[in-house]
């Protein structure tokens, strides 16, 4: 199979590298790629939301499959463009793509088919919402905005200044785009957070491996919110019992949902949950594989990855056994100084072999590009995600930090405690 996967980060970086394990593989392309991907597969410069521009390329290619990583295009409708001119895709179609593309929608669904999430209200009117916020007087609140916003259309107001400097950013300064035309304020859910990938052909779910995030720049979860420092897999908090009870009270119901709404889903479902002292509830949806989730998950991966996309678009999971690697795996993200703000790019990375890897452990690029000399350089805020597996999280974990220790460049900024919670967690 010759396979043409969308998208330039982190995840397409393990995606590609999962997928080159594969023996039904002969050719991996992406588009647009980066430094580390371009080890891997051969790259185009086509922007990942370029949707004519990227069924040209496919066509080119002459691709047997289309991976379509990325957000923005999934809910744009690559997929459909694709389908339509005859390719195999792997991602969900437009109308399916809303679960993320769309807060009001997702909120507005788990609403109607009665699946645990945090009490919220709609707001088209900066007015209104200031006016709710301040009636309801319980901080935190949560104020979102309602399309994608690169991750980072979330505020979590302490106080009413905070949400009145939320939501004019949001509403009239319109940071996020049109994303911020309408605006979901929901309850703050507290207890551990989960982020649960999982495969689905539209009637059957198969759950990967859970997953921790560390969102925070800074150890101790301080700091400002990034895209993602950290994640190590699987999560302790994870039981068996509460995966049970996620695959009755969310994973099923969502998926009934959305074919009952004619939006069926087939792809990959990203479930953002929080463990509340009430039980499992969904904090948000994403239509894809999650960045820096996908770097611990794929790992773990033991059942051939074309394998699941085919019984994924054949409608046919439910006759395949997905299995896992016992163990854990954790990823170290490696971030240029001054990131989630301003920094420098272009600046060589030492430490690195000549297929971009160090020395046990994989290293997914995000932010990375070749330079005109040869060399490795950075070309983005999150840089690198070091990933180690072994049988026990603490191993998993030291080997990840020998990883990170041996690659350097100027400014490199990295967390130090990632897994120190789940540490906690396991000893308890």
């Amino acid at each position: 199979m010759k396979i043409l996967v969308v998208g330039g980060g982190g995840r397409e970086h393990a995606i590609i590298m999962k997928l080159a394990e594969s023996s039904k593989v002969d050719a991996l392309y992406c588009a647009p790629g980066n430094g580390g991907i371009s080890k891997y597969a051969e790259c185009y410069p086509v922007k990942a939301t370029d949707i004519d521009g990227m069924l040209a390329l496919a066509k080119e290619l002459a691709v047997d499959l289309v991976f379509v990583a990325p957000d923005d295009p999934l809910v744009a409708g690559m997929v459909d463009v694709m389908q339509a001119a005859g390719f195999r895709t792997f991602g969900p179609e437009k109308a399916a793509a809303i679960i993320e593309g769309s807060k009001v929608f997702s909120k507005n669904l788990m609403q109607k088919y009665n699946i645990p999430t945090a009490k919220y209200a709609v707001f088209e009117e900066p007015a209104k919402v200031l006016s709710y916020i301040e009636q309801e007087n319980t901080y935190p609140t949560v104020i979102k905005a309602d399309g994608l916003a690169l991750g980072k259309g979330v505020v979590i107001a302490q106080n009413y200044e905070e949400a009145k400097a939320a939501v004019s950013e949001i509403m009239e300064d319109k940071i996020f785009g049109e994303s911020g035309s309408q605006v979901v304020v929901e309850e703050f859910l507290t207890g551990p957070e989960v982020s649960v990938l999982c495969f689905t052909d539209g009637k059957t779910v198969k759950p990967m491996v859970s997953s921790m995030d560390h969102k925070r720049a800074l150890d101790n979860d301080e700091g400002l919110n990034t895209g993602g420092m950290g994640t190590v897999a699987p999560n302790p908090y994870y039981t068996d019992v509460i995966a049970a009870e996620c695959m009755e009270t969310i994973f099923l119901p969502t998926i009934r949902a959305m074919e009952a709404e004619g939006r069926t889903f087939k792809g990959c479902l990203y479930f953002g949950l929080m463990l509340t002292p009430n039980g499992p509830k969904v904090i948000e949806y994403n239509c894809r594989f999650g960045d820096p989730e996908t770097q611990v998950v794929l790992p773990l991966l033991d059942t051939d990855f074309v394998d699941i996309i085919e019984a994924i678009e054949e409608e046919r999971l439910g006759e395949l056994d997905v299995c896992w690697k016992k163990g854990s795996a954790a990823c170290v993200v490696m971030a240029s100084g001054g990131y989630p703000k301003k920094y420098e790019s272009g600046l060589v990375i030492s430490g690195l072999d000549d297929m971009g890897q160090t020395e046990n452990c994989f290293v997914y690029h995000a932010g990375t590009k070749v330079n005109e000399a040869g060399e490795m350089v950075n070309a983005g805020g999150r840089v690198l995600g070091v990933t180690a597996t072994a049988e026990t999280l603490p191993e998993a974990l030291k080997i990840a930090y020998e990883g990170v220790a041996s690659i350097s460049w100027k400014d490199v900024h990295y967390r130090k405690d990632i897994g120190q919670r789940a540490l906690k967690a396991l000893e308890s």
